[in-house]
């Protein structure tokens, strides 16, 4: 699972003034697939489907009140399930499309509006999702959602961003905060426990961003996780082979 927040740069993801450039990019993939007799996966939101892309545009160049001309506008989340995860959700690709998108709204978006520290839930966050099929060659299933996030509330009332430092704050002009470890995280186990996903720990976000980025005491305590884990595995490969010996000793008397 790889989830990453966007925003900020030059280019598509370019954030501080009006959305219409991203919106014309996420649809990029709808000729190609009109063209093949594939679907086309329109925009939804929280409660809608298939919304026209002047209508997102509109609603998100029009959430920007008491904004000054060089604050982000809106964040892109990306979420891209790896092939195994992918298999694990559907077998065809409706079956999978229909599952990622119950998986954003449920799960991804009030993971994000939870961990804002403000009694959000997802229903309060005015985003706009789409689904794409082709990232590259290497696999024979790819698929993942782009989000787009307004930096405002759906009511207007409050100034959401994912890129603050700032964690859980309860002091200052600054209350709450945003800690993208843990959303990362908290979508992750969201994710494996909603489809039942056997994760092998050495593949989670957990392990992966303590190797990568942690401090020495984090690394240490994953690896520790890890041994723990392989020596468990060890033992229960060592207590089923012996206990195939006793049956078939027995089934030999």
């Amino acid at each position: 699972m790889n989830i990453k927040i966007q925003g900020g740069e030059s280019g598509k993801y370019s954030n501080s003034g009006s959305s219409s450039n991203l919106i014309d990019y996420l649809e990029h993939e709808d000729l190609e697939r009109m063209k093949e007799g594939k679907q086309v996966e329109h925009f939804f939101s929280h409660y809608q489907y298939k919304i026209p892309s002047a209508e997102i545009i509109e609603s998100l160049d029009n959430n920007r009140q008491k904004l000054t001309k060089e604050d982000a506008k809106f964040f892109v989340i990306t979420v891209s399930p790896s092939e195994k995860e992918l298999q694990q959700i559907g077998k065809t690709s409706q079956e999978r499309s229909d599952a990622l998108k119950d998986y954003v709204r449920n799960e991804v978006m009030q993971k994000y509006a939870e961990n804002f520290g403000k009694g959000l839930q997802a229903k309060d966050i005015m985003y706009y999702a789409k689904i794409h099929h082709e990232r590259n060659m290497k696999n024979n299933i790819d698929m993942h959602v782009h989000i787009v996030v307004s930096r405002k509330s759906l009511d207007k009332r409050m100034k959401l961003s994912p890129m603050t430092n700032h964690k859980n704050t309860t002091r200052g002009q600054v209350k709450g905060g945003f800690d993208r470890k843990n959303f990362i995280q908290k979508s992750e186990e969201a994710f494996d426990k909603k489809f039942a996903f056997q994760r092998n720990y050495k593949q989670s976000f957990e392990y992966c961003n303590a190797i990568k980025n942690g401090t020495i005491e984090e690394r240490k305590r994953v690896i520790e996780i890890v041994i723990k884990q392989e020596s468990s595995k060890q033992f229960e490969i060592k207590k089923t082979i012996e206990q195939n010996k006793k049956n078939n000793q027995g089934l030999s008397l």
